[in-house]
């Protein structure tokens, strides 16, 4: 066995380059023929410049507790989605009204906008894109509505439901309660066909008191019997 001298020290510091070099070599030459994807490191949520601004704490404290989000970051998640959808308005209004830019983009902006349920049909132009607020993305989570159309006691229990898999949007089965849901997909919420509020297996707890009546049952047949 090799002892933990500076020679065998700087021979296993040479063996590892060795081998990250081939790592990173063989990386970079699956990048460049296409074979894997190229790795993305945008950030999805913007910490605050200013950490112990009042009324910025209270106003995300009050979201966090009224729409039952696990942290802040969830509502700074929203709020950098919503500062790139308005970056991208204040861009277009800077254009001509018949630009081919403006005309295309911003209608495709738009309609996205409405198809997901945060712009109304009423106010389709890019001035009302700058009105939005992070209360309308958040209302449109899959946790906000299966809350609303009343299948969980709570906005906390409609999050539990969701992690827990027993909400399916349509066929598929989704445990995200961020998930945005489209305006055309809120009528398909409904329990997932496995879970035991949708007519699936019971629960742990009840298929042990089912268990125990049965158990019950049978004693006091024998004492009949007897």
């Amino acid at each position: 066995m090799l002892g933990s001298t500076p020679h065998n020290q700087s021979f296993f510091q040479f063996v590892n380059f060795v081998v990250w070099s081939q790592i990173l070599s063989t990386t970079f030459a699956k990048h460049q023929v296409g074979k894997m994807a190229p790795l993305s490191y945008s950030k999805t949520s913007r910490v605050p410049r200013r950490p112990f601004e009042a009324a910025r704490l209270d106003s995300e404290l009050k979201l966090v507790g009224e729409y039952g989000l696990r942290n802040k970051r969830e509502v700074w998640r929203v709020q950098l989605t919503l500062s790139k959808i308005r970056r991208a308005a204040r861009q277009l209004l800077t254009l001509d009204e018949k630009d081919p830019k403006r005309l295309f983009e911003g209608n495709a902006l738009i309609r996205r906008l409405v198809r997901v349920g945060v712009l109304d049909e009423s106010r389709m132009k890019l001035d009302y894109v700058l009105a939005l607020k992070v209360e309308d993305f958040l209302e449109r989570r899959l946790q906000t509505c299966v809350y609303k159309l009343g299948l969980a006691k709570s906005i906390h229990h409609a999050r539990v439901l969701i992690r827990q898999r027993h909400i399916r949007v349509g066929k598929q089965i989704v445990n995200v309660p961020s998930f945005i849901v489209r305006l055309d997909s809120q009528k398909h919420i409904d329990f997932a066909l496995t879970s035991a509020f949708g007519g699936g297996r019971p629960g742990r707890i009840r298929r042990k008191k089912a268990k125990s009546a049965e158990k019950n049952d049978d004693g006091e047949e024998d004492e009949d019997e007897e």
